[in-house]
């Protein structure tokens, strides 16, 4: 793909534009106040992503904030992306949290609209949407490359963001999938991360659209893959999470797997999801959701033969950050230590 100057100084870009295959992946955000459970969950992950995602109250529940969860991981030199979502603060509040975390040392940002507070446990929540995923994009943007905030204020220093956004390949319509994406990049989307994974031909499909439209020259595509508990478990995620589809056939292949070997199984799936689509032109690399499975992430990677890349990206991608103008470089020598269903 065509290589503008780097938006960033963080790892994953650098990987991404040195043409390695990119992992990253979901931390569980805790219910709790304690640091350490956010360091006990990323250090799970540490030696295989090359960067981890704080996610902001995916679902509509109530977790650890994001941009809590990566002053944590940058205080500890992890690299992480902090996602936005729309739903809850307006625009004020966000484009405030987007310079506080650029200035902690945060490179990448996942720029989300969120789901409505009707799919979680607080469902008398007041909704917010001052922005939509677009318009985030779009303020981020100008915010980065034109050092100006929406009121057209300048700001001093602007912020250095490698910008992500959400893909559904699966969710009807399936044709406006790549135009959605199209828009997106447009609004200022560097890269993309996807919802799950499970139907590879459907996928290979969307992807062929992606190539014609060129869109695959104009951002970085990682695909979301995670591993499945059971065949229950994948019956509730078709049911009840926004754009998740699971073939039946999946389903029939836990349903047949013994009891004590179901998890297994579905780490298996994943692994096999993992090795095709990583043969598919366009794709840069993977996203490991593995909700409340983060144990199983390292194994995913080493069996679907990614540590080699991991070897290669340490050499070619170096971790570091800059701590500011009149700060020093740190070490992110364990970059990536330490819920599915966004809306788009």
């Amino acid at each position: 793909m065509t290589q503008p100057p780097p938006k960033s100084d963080g790892r994953l870009e650098k990987v991404l534009r040195a043409g390695l295959f990119a992992v990253t992946a979901e931390l569980n955000p805790p219910d709790s106040a304690d640091p350490h459970d956010v360091f006990d969950a990323a250090l799970v992950l540490s030696q295989v992503c090359d960067a981890i995602n704080a996610t902001d109250a995916s679902g509509a529940h109530c977790h650890m904030s994001s941009v809590a969860i990566c002053a944590l991981l940058t205080h500890a030199g992890y690299s992480p992306v902090m996602q936005v979502s729309c739903r809850d603060r307006n625009r004020i509040a966000i484009q405030g949290d987007v310079l506080g975390a650029a200035a902690m040392g945060v490179h990448n940002v996942l720029c989300l609209t969120g789901d409505d507070v009707t799919a979680g446990d607080q469902p008398g929540a007041k909704r917010v949407f001052d922005l939509d995923s677009l318009h985030l994009l779009r303020t981020i943007r100008t915010m980065r490359d034109e050092g100006l905030y929406m009121s057209g204020r300048k700001i001093t220093e602007r912020p250095r963001l490698f910008l992500g956004a959400a893909s559904n390949p699966f969710a009807p319509p399936l044709d406006w999938r790549p135009h959605r994406m199209a828009k997106k990049i447009e609004a200022g989307a560097d890269f993309f991360q996807s919802q799950y994974c499970f139907d590879v031909p459907r996928f290979e499909t969307f992807m062929q659209r992606v190539r014609d439209l060129g869109l695959h020259e104009k951002a970085y595509y990682l695909v979301g893959v995670g591993p499945l508990r059971s065949d229950r478990a994948a019956e509730f995620m078709r049911a009840n999470v926004p754009g998740v589809h699971i073939p039946d056939e999946i389903i029939e292949r836990l349903r047949k797997t013994p009891k004590e070997r179901k998890r297994e199984e579905g780490k298996k799936i994943c692994v096999e999801i993992i090795q095709q689509v990583r043969e598919i032109e366009g794709v840069h690399g993977v996203h490991l959701m593995a909700y409340r499975q983060e144990e199983l992430v390292a194994e995913i990677v080493e069996e679907s033969g990614l540590m080699s890349r991991r070897r290669i990206a340490d050499r070619s991608a170096p971790n570091s950050w800059r701590a500011g103008r009149r700060g020093s470089a740190r070490s992110e020598s364990h970059a990536g230590q330490t819920q599915p269903g966004e809306k788009q």
